[in-house]
């Protein structure tokens, strides 16, 4: 991640600011249709924060959205960055002569089942190397970025799951000796606290289990929990430009998910990698989210592009019962 000088980000901040589209009147960057400052709203009163998820995949390139956060930063917007790193763990697995498990649960999803072996290497790579390599890169482009783990100050708790319902050979089975946790609770002041300081966050997991042990936690639903409870937009930087109808036609993209039944259509295009952006999506918004955008992070200026219409955006109003249906 250390691999770009700082003449390109230089070049690629000065291209931000030059693109005209994306600035109003007074500087400001425009945040959707309003046409108002990334920092203020219209009636004086401050933007929401951004929350933005940067995919761990080899296929994404975080060098648009560094320079996008030092912008957005530099214009007044509270900014927290959650990555992942999934890719690098499973490098560093094989390296060291182990095999990454992935398994399915019951309802489909795919996900990493982190044993003993796998979470140490997992706390060598996440919080160490790819956290520090990412904040650096931050401060590189002007961003008093400071990067932080869920185990600092408590950021990211909640309980452990040592057991995992798992589908091996069309089997549903209980798998034991899983090193990963939900997360249920986010220290909101201590981000709070970071971004009253002029602080722009790098956070990662893992988590802290409520045994006081550190364990594996999925990063976009961790960049939910941390949207949610700031009551953020998040956007999820990914590297397909959204959620497809037709998850193999790029041109098949859902722009917009406003109502249950759109929310529906949405939760059921969704396949592999993609579940888990859509489910974060829903847990977002659940936790208090003002919106969630799901982007393609290889653009030049992925989250203002994403702020301002690109990808698939997700608002509370698709989780909320058609008025009068309890009725």
């Amino acid at each position: 991640m250390t691999g770009y000088t700082r003449e390109e980000l230089l070049a690629a901040h000065e291209q931000l600011v030059d693109n005209e589209d994306n600035l109003i009147a007074d500087g400001g960057i425009g945040i959707g249709d309003s046409g108002t400052s990334s920092a203020l709203r219209a009636d004086g009163g401050k933007e929401p924060p951004v929350v933005v998820k940067i995919g761990g995949a080899k296929a994404v390139d975080p060098k648009g959205a560094v320079s996008d956060v030092a912008h957005l930063v530099a214009n007044g917007t509270d900014v927290v960055v959650v990555h992942g790193g999934s890719t690098a763990v499973d490098e560093t697995l094989e390296e060291l002569g182990e095999e990454p498990t992935y398994v399915e649960s019951p309802s489909g999803v795919s996900g990493r089942f982190t044993d003993e072996r796998a979470m140490e290497v997992f706390s060598m790579v996440m919080p160490g190397k790819l956290n520090t390599d990412l904040t650096a890169l931050f401060r590189e482009a002007g961003v008093d970025a400071l990067g932080l783990s869920g185990v600092d100050g408590g950021l990211l708790t909640g309980p452990r799951k040592s057991a995992v319902r798992v589908v091996e050979d069309g089997k549903k089975k209980i798998k034991r000796g899983d090193h990963s946790g939900k997360i249920t609770s986010v220290n909101a002041t201590l981000l709070e606290t970071l971004l009253d300081g002029g602080y722009t966050p790098i956070v990662t997991v893992p988590m802290l289990a409520d045994d006081g042990v550190p364990v594996n936690a999925d990063a976009d639903r961790a960049a939910a929990a941390v949207a949610g409870a700031l009551g953020a937009k998040l956007v999820v930087l990914t590297d397909v430009k959204g959620v497809y109808a037709d998850p193999d036609d790029e041109s098949t993209l859902i722009e917009t998910a406003d109502t249950p039944e759109e929310f529906s259509a949405l939760e059921s295009a969704a396949e592999g990698f993609m579940t888990k952006k859509v489910m974060a999506a829903k847990e977002a918004l659940d936790g208090g989210a003002a919106e969630v955008v799901v982007a393609d992070a290889n653009l030049n200026d992925p989250i203002v592009t994403a702020l301002n219409g690109g990808g698939t955006h997700v608002t509370p109003g698709a989780l909320v019962e058609a008025e009068g249906a309890e009725q």
